[in-house]
């Protein structure tokens, strides 16, 4: 399974069930469970239900996402970076993996469920051309993810993340600008100007507004 492109990133999931689905291409977004199997104080900052994103092939993966996000009221601007209203290290949502996967570097995922903690690239000459975007979600395993909701530092998160790895390298999830279509579903999938395949929703904030949100799960980054 490829997962992430353009600095994308890994995912994927348990099996499907709910009736609910919106669909593009070859990629199929449905209605997913409660969540479960994750500690309690990670549950209670949950949605009550999750989405889950499959390929013609089978499933890729399951999200929840975390309810009532909080948003910057005062978020830094620039041109490379989507989602400068969230906070480094924050909890965004959780996702499982049934089987294992791979991220954008070609590390092994092992099963099971992780956080979503947002981070940005380091603007330092060793992640030059990665992406456009500076923007991307860190997995850190969910059983040892003890503080879900305070924020992480950046070397918290990535330490935490070559954890859940086993290597030099955290599991990253790149994120992308929503498709900005027309017809635009939220849950649902399109395809990037980069040929990856993403997942779109829109995310409650703490504010009581949403905010739309787009994230990799098909690609290989070409660096």
């Amino acid at each position: 399974m490829k997962l992430g492109k353009r600095a994308g990133f890994p995912v994927a999931a348990i099996f499907l069930c709910g009736t609910l689905a919106w669909a593009q291409g070859s990629y199929k977004v449905t209605a997913g469970n409660a969540p479960a199997a994750v500690p309690t104080p990670i549950q209670t900052l949950l949605e009550s239900q999750g989405v889950q994103f499959t390929s013609s092939q089978g499933p890729v993966c399951e999200i929840w996402w975390r309810k009532g996000i909080p948003v910057q009221k005062a978020a830094g601007s620039s041109p490379d970076v989507l989602y400068g209203g969230l906070s480094m290290g924050e909890l965004v949502g959780v996702v499982n993996f049934p089987t294992a996967a791979k991220d954008y570097r070609g590390q092994t995922i092992k099963p099971g469920y992780y956080t979503l903690r947002y981070g940005l690239i380091p603007q330092d000459g060793n992640h030059m051309g990665v992406s456009a975007y500076r923007d991307f979600l860190l997995l850190v395993s969910a059983a040892s993810d003890a503080t879900p909701a305070q924020n992480m530092s950046f070397e918290d998160v990535v330490k935490a993340s070559r954890l859940a790895t086993g290597t030099g390298h955290p599991g990253v999830l790149m994120l992308d600008p929503p498709s900005q279509a027309a017809n635009a579903a939220f849950p649902g999938a399109f395809q990037d100007d980069q040929g990856n395949w993403a997942l779109e929703v829109k995310l409650s904030t703490d504010g009581g507004q949403q905010l739309s949100f787009a994230m990799v799960l098909e690609g290989q980054y070409q660096g």
